[in-house]
């Protein structure tokens, strides 16, 4: 055992120093003065690693949004992908989960270009692996819900499932931009250049797709805030007048958006 004030603490604050300055040159922009960069960064064969790993991580995020590299291409893909990884580097080893900031550096990267909507169908790309890798839980359905007492229902809160995902995009059919690139459409363009609801869910293997109104959008919104389904439900009829509440908690329970009903405590 190596006990305080023992010269291997000495080599342990190096080790440190060492991996600290070694990954940050990692995600540096390297320059022609190795001077300025510690030992192992000025070896030659650093360059290769260093391009080696931003390559790993710029091909991670092209296999996490694939709706955005087909609807850009590959050399637009891999270039964007390697100033994202740039600014935004992991902070592991696991590739998995990696890119979860990548839909806002598209939103900041993009401002004022001709594709102010990429950002929106980067977000459900990164929904489908969220989707995806969620926990497992029980789906509430139809035949469960009408089994049950309409005062208790209505005073109780419908619980989103672990694996549902859903977002509005006010000006953008990013749903029908994401859907089309994700099935490999011949043509990817939507008939109509308007807002859409997206929802993701995941009640057994496959993850599900669904274009859903804003006022359904609007009502996963209260009950993930907790409001009861009564409640939830008059206060989106209050904002969409036109708003069908049976027909919408029918598709969402369809899609197996909720894992249950939980009782609110009065």
């Amino acid at each position: 055992m190596t006990r305080a004030g023992s010269p291997a603490e000495p080599a342990v604050e190096s080790l440190a120093r060492f991996q600290d300055s070694f990954w940050r040159h990692l995600w540096t922009e390297p320059d022609n003065d190795l001077t300025r960069l510690g030992s192992a960064a000025a070896q030659p064969g650093f360059a290769v690693y260093r391009n080696t790993v931003l390559k790993g991580c710029a091909d991670a995020l092209l296999s996490l949004y694939p709706s955005v590299h087909r609807l850009t291409g590959d050399a637009w893909m891999q270039a964007v992908a390697l100033d994202a990884v740039c600014a935004d580097p992991p902070s592991g080893g696991d590739l998995q989960h990696y890119g979860e900031r990548f839909p806002a550096f598209l939103d900041s990267a993009l401002a004022g270009s001709e594709l102010p909507w990429l950002a929106e169908v980067a977000r459900l790309d990164r929904f489908w692996s969220e989707s995806h890798v969620a926990a497992d839980a029980p789906v509430l359905d139809v035949v469960t819900i009408a089994r049950l007492d309409p005062e208790r229902l209505a005073a109780s809160c419908l619980v989103p499932h672990p694996a549902t995902r859903w977002r509005w995009s006010a000006d953008w059919p990013a749903f029908s931009l994401w859907d089309a690139a994700r099935s490999r459409a011949v043509d990817p363009n939507p008939p109509h250049w308007h807002g859409q609801g997206s929802l993701l869910t995941r009640p057994s293997d496959a993850v599900l797709a669904l274009e859903i109104a804003a006022s359904e959008c609007a009502l996963l919104d209260a009950c993930a805030n907790g409001a009861s389904l009564g409640e939830a439900l008059d206060s989106v009829q209050a904002r969409f007048p036109d708003f069908d509440p049976g027909a919408a908690l029918g598709r969402l329970l369809n899609q197996g958006a909720f894992s249950g009903a939980m009782e609110i405590p009065s």
